[in-house]
Formats: C-alpha cells, sequence, structure tokens
C-alpha cells in the first residue's frame, strides 16, 4: 500500500522567501541573520553588546530581538535510507519534541528520497505533526543525496504552506525564522568523503541565502562515517549545531539532543546590521562573523544582504 508521505505535496517551485527588491541597487542594505545562543550561554541583552564583522569589516548592530514562537518555522527531516529499526525506538521520542514545541510554532515532518523532499504542509497544530511521524522506507531506489534534497527544500520553501486536504497550513510569508532538523548519516554517495564534495558546498550556500538553521542529529548506517566531515561544514556553514554522542555510534537515545534543539529555538535572535549589496542582490553572500563577551553564539558563516529573517 502506498504510504500517504509519498504521495504527500512535493513543494511546487518558488524563490527563496525574504529576498527584498534591491535589483540594481549598490551600497549598504538592511540585513537580518538568525543567530543561535548556546545553551550553556547567558543571551546578549541587547545590540550593543554583540559585534559583526561583514567581509572582515565590523559593522554596529542595529537591533536584537529573540524570536517569537509564533514567527519559528521548523522541519524535522528524516533520511528515508535510514533503519526502520534504528528509527523505530524513537518514535514516540520524535512525537513527544512535535508535540512540546511551543505553542505557535510551525513545524511539518519531511522525508528525503530520490534527492527531494516529501512533507505536509508547515502547521500549528502540533498533534497534527506528530501523527504523520512514520518508519524510514530504506527500499532500493529511495537512497538520497541529503546535500540534493536540502537544497530542494529550502530552494522549495515557500510550497509548505500550499494547500492541502489533510490540513489547513498556517501561513509561509517574508520574515519566519528557518530551522531544520535532519536525521541522516551524511554520507554524500556521488563522493562518498574522497574529496570535497560540491553538494554540500550548494547546500551550504542555499540555506545561507534562504536563512536557514540546519541542524543535525547523526545516525550511522553501520559502514560508512564520511558524512560526520559533511554534516560539520553544513551545520557550521548556516549556524546550527551538531547533535550526536560522539564516536560513530548512534545515539542511545535522542530524547537529550531533542530537548536541547528545542531549547535553542527557545534562545534564537534575529540580529540586524548594514551588509554592502553587489551587483546579484538574488545571488550574493557576504561573510559574516558573530561575536560577543561572555556568550558562545551560532550563526551562518555568510548570508544573503537584504535577506530579512
Amino acid at each position: 500500500m502506498k504510504s500517504p508521505l509519498i504521495s504527500a505535496l512535493l513543494f511546487a517551485f518558488a524563490l527563496p522567501l525574504g529576498l527584498a527588491a534591491h535589483a540594481q541597487k549598490q551600497g549598504p542594505v538592511p540585513t537580518q541573520a538568525l543567530v543561535n545562543v548556546d545553551a550553556k550561554s547567558t543571551p546578549p541583552a541587547s545590540a550593543s553588546a554583540l559585534t559583526v564583522f561583514v567581509n572582515d569589516h565590523k559593522q554596529p548592530v542595529s537591533a536584537w530581538e529573540p524570536v517569537n514562537p509564533a514567527n519559528a518555522q521548523v522541519v524535522l527531516l528524516i533520511d528515508d535510507g535510514l533503519s526502520p529499526t534504528t528509527i523505530g525506538k524513537e518514535l514516540d521520542n520524535l512525537r513527544s519534541f512535535v508535540r512540546t514545541l511551543p505553542p505557535g510554532v510551525q513545524i511539518t515532518v519531511g522525508y528525503m528520497h530520490n534527492n527531494k523532499v516529501s512533507a505536509f504542509p508547515l502547521t500549528a497544530d502540533h498533534e497534527l505533526a506528530a501523527s504523520k511521524l512514520r518508519l524510514p522506507q530504506a527500499m532500493a531506489g529511495l537512497d538520497s543525496n541529503p546535500y540534493v534534497s536540502i537544497s530542494f527544500l529550502v530552494k522549495n520553501w515557500a510550497g509548505l504552506a500550499a494547500p492541502s486536504p489533510s490540513t489547513t497550513p498556517a501561513t509561509s510569508s517574508p520574515g519566519k525564522a528557518r530551522f531544520i532538523l535532519m536525521l541522516t548519516d551524511g554520507v554524500d554517495p556521488s563522493y562518498d568523503g574522497i574529496q570535497d564534495s560540491p553538494f554540500v558546498k550548494a547546500a551550504i550556500e542555499d540555506a545561507q541565502r534562504a536563512g536557514v538553521s540546519i541542524n543535525e542529529l547523526y545516525y550511522s548506517n553501520g559502514w560508512n562515517t564520511a558524512g560526520l566531515t559533511y554534516l560539520s561544514q553544513i551545520t557550521q556553514g548556516t549556524g546550527g549545531t551538531n547533535y550526536f554522542e560522539g564516536g560513530n555510534g548512534n545515539p542511545m537515545t535522542t530524547a537529550p539532543f531533542l530537548q536541547l534543539f528545542q531549547r535553542s529555538i527557545s534562545q534564537a535572535y534575529i540580529a540586524t546590521f548594514n551588509a554592502p549589496l553587489g551587483n546579484n542582490p538574488a545571488h550574493d553572500l557576504v561573510r559574516v562573523k558573530f561575536t560577543a563577551a561572555k556568550a558562545k553564539l551560532h550563526a551562518p558563516e555568510a548570508v544573503r544582504p537584504g535577506n530579512v529573517e
């Protein structure tokens, strides 16, 4: 019997949200970045407590605002090639995580297969979203390059709000703080850790343009650990966090990591600053680095000038 998620909505093509109209305009433009404060750190009290370097030039931070739960969107992204036995014992923890998100947070459950993502629309109905969790299929032909899948997802994020008979989606609009929590082995089947993967690089840049923070919960496929390096690259590049026990094994339980991820959403902030606009505002990125005294920050390494979170 065909799984309802396999036949679920595949996102319609849409440009990334949050792009301000700056065609042919030069000079600095207000830009925003999603910044997470480490769970063990005290969040900076104001914009004056932060420093941001844009293309190695110091810039003032004009605003520093916590993310309102009603302004947050989360995609719980599961590799459909993972072992059903491994993930099966974690379904209750995953459902509990979805159900206990702060009211107002929009979430969907997505599955990566065939280099794409299938998911139901974003919703603030957490009970409904939890009901969409299922075992990975781990069937021949469903293998996916997780980084190609990520590029597909972030480029088509707007499709997550498309109508569906199974749910009434929350409105997706510019100005949403976007998070991905990905369960995968991270292996790029095209490169297998032999050399740098262009798909990883493309996924990082696509996520940076879309203002998406990518977080990962590592699950080994039992024989290839090359994905650990790639997963570290993509979380660091987008301001996310790696959640794993250490070594090469699977977590004993996902519960503590899911709690840490949920806490990271509650300690997410939007930083506003000026960034120089180039000749190609839909494509250009600028390097950024955030620092604050007595706080460890997780921020993207690059952002698109004019991006609005």
